[in-house]
């Protein structure tokens, strides 16, 4: 007989719902990381991610004859897990992203300010609905991103960007081999 086999059916609740947010949201970090090719980070978070599933669901299989709350719980726990989850991940802001704008600041002048911040800008003159528009590109890992769209909408108030993931590129080192199961066929 252990300590939750005791406790109120309230805190038995309270706990498995506390256990799946945990395990949610590892699960949301699990899933980047191996997006991200982070193999032993992976390995890692997905063994505590499991360790605590199995806790939350044992005690909810053991107890939800005596108390449906408990199913509750666990199915409350799952949905605040995705939320805390995402929330997670958009502080810990993983990764690279590339960052494409459209400027009528003039080039030279976008170029330099991001250039200043050490950023590798490429630039394109473009034709837009109202005349001459400037492309530029660049790199930033994503933690990054607010500073530099800060610092470039303030140059230019009619400034258009998008930003997208990436999770390679040449510029940032070399590929990395196959991992996992595709490494056993790539051997020589």
């Amino acid at each position: 007989m252990t300590l939750l086999d005791t406790a109120p059916v309230w805190a038995l609740a309270l706990t498995i719902f506390g256990l799946r947010i945990v395990d949610v949201s590892l699960g949301t970090l699990r899933t980047i990381t191996v997006v991200h090719g982070r193999v032993r980070v992976s390995v890692l978070i997905g063994f505590f991610e499991v360790l605590v599933w199995v806790t939350a669901v044992s005690q909810v299989i053991a107890h939800v004859d005596e108390s449906p709350l408990l199913a509750v719980a666990y199915a409350g726990g799952f949905a605040a897990g995705n939320a805390v989850g995402i929330a997670l991940e958009r502080r810990l802001a993983f990764g690279t992203v590339v960052v494409r704008m459209i400027t009528s600041a003039g080039a030279e002048a976008m170029a330099g300010l991001l250039r200043g911040m050490g950023r590798v800008v490429t630039t394109f003159e473009g034709q837009g609905r109202d005349g001459v528009r400037t492309l530029l590109f660049t790199t930033c890992p994503r933690r990054d991103l607010p500073r530099v769209v800060e610092a470039a909408a303030a140059l230019d108030p009619q400034l258009f960007y998008t930003v997208d993931r990436f999770s390679q590129a040449t510029s940032l080192g070399p590929l990395p081999g196959p991992t996992g199961w595709r490494a056993v066929f790539k051997k020589k």
